[in-house]
């Protein structure tokens, strides 16, 4: 569908204007991922890429091998707290340097270290493996804060989308397994429930960005078979979200996940967890990511990234 602004009368001008030049990503398929993924490379390294005092690229010990992350370290002060981050993409495209741009800036605004996670991609590498693969780099976080200049006291877990997806769900196993202890979680419009009927997947069915269409394809590449209520897949599904950390949650409204990012707000508070919900309700799925050319997305980014700073501060 072609994209028209009068259907979105708050969309900021800004990224409307973005909008209209954004085609629609398609449904994912294993015949077009590759694809996908390189342009969202291409697309990606037009974003201006704020200075940091240090990035290092290193490999972390896997369940099944290396994984890459990327750390950001705002400044040469010792202890830092941390944000184990994972990218968005639908668990099927995007990496560390498509998510370079927005890891620096948070890591600047925040005043927080940023480690990014390449974790393995749907659908060559379908539900487990990125989540595996996010769970045991935070855990690494946790246990070597101090080599990478952390404290391992304040360690976040978080991403956007589908990394938010894994964030989240490394909170359910680190509780479930006796795992290591985070912080908080970041979530920004991250995603919750593989067959959501909820009522923004109908009425948000064509928002910019990701419809709804494209939204289950990825959904579907990334379980490849296995129950979609599975809690470790969709958080939503979980019977018990008692014990986890105090959470943020970044919830634009032309989004087909509208409604999700709501009601998990609504379950997570139910189940006695801190939630700082966050609607936004003129912005599209990945608004923070168009920090650079959007002021009211820089102002948001700012808004989660205080919030976050404040989390992690120090008892």
């Amino acid at each position: 569908m072609t994209f028209d602004p009068n259907e979105y009368p708050l969309l900021p001008p800004e990224l409307a204007a973005i909008m209209v030049d954004v085609p629609p990503m398609p449904p994912v398929t294993a015949d077009n991922v590759r694809a996908i993924r390189e342009h969202a490379r291409v697309a990606s390294a037009r974003q201006p890429r704020s200075e940091v005092h240090r990035v290092e690229d290193r490999t972390l010990p896997g369940p099944d091998g290396a994984i890459p992350v990327r750390v950001y370290a705002p400044s040469p002060a010792p202890s830092l707290p941390v944000l184990v981050f994972g990218h968005g993409g639908g668990w099927s495209i995007c990496d560390i340097d498509t998510h370079d741009a927005l890891c620096r800036e948070i890591a600047r605004r925040a005043e927080v270290l940023v480690v990014s996670v390449d974790y393995r991609l749907a659908p060559e590498n379908p539900y487990p493996a990125g989540l595996e693969d996010f769970y045991a780099a935070a855990s690494w976080v946790v246990e070597h804060a101090a080599d990478i200049g952390a404290d391992p006291a304040r360690v976040a877990v978080g991403g956007d989308s589908a990394g938010a997806n894994l964030a989240t769900v490394t909170c359910l196993l680190a509780r479930d397994r006796g795992g290591p202890t985070f912080r908080h979680q970041m979530l920004a419009y991250p995603g919750l429930d593989a067959v959501s009927e909820r009522a923004g997947w109908t009425e948000m069915a064509h928002a910019p960005m990701v419809s709804a269409r494209t939204g289950r394809s990825m959904w579907a590449a990334y379980a490849a078979g296995h129950d979609p209520r599975d809690p470790y897949l969709s958080p939503l599904h979980a019977s018990d979200l008692s014990g986890l950390p105090p959470a943020i949650i970044v919830a634009p409204g032309y989004d087909h996940g509208r409604d999700d990012f709501a009601a998990y707000a609504t379950a997570l508070e139910n189940a006695g967890v801190d939630v700082d919900f966050r609607p936004y309700p003129g912005m599209v799925h990945g608004f923070l990511s168009y920090f650079a050319a959007v002021p009211a997305c820089s102002r948001a980014l700012d808004e989660v990234c205080a919030a976050l700073r404040k989390g992690l501060a120090d008892a």
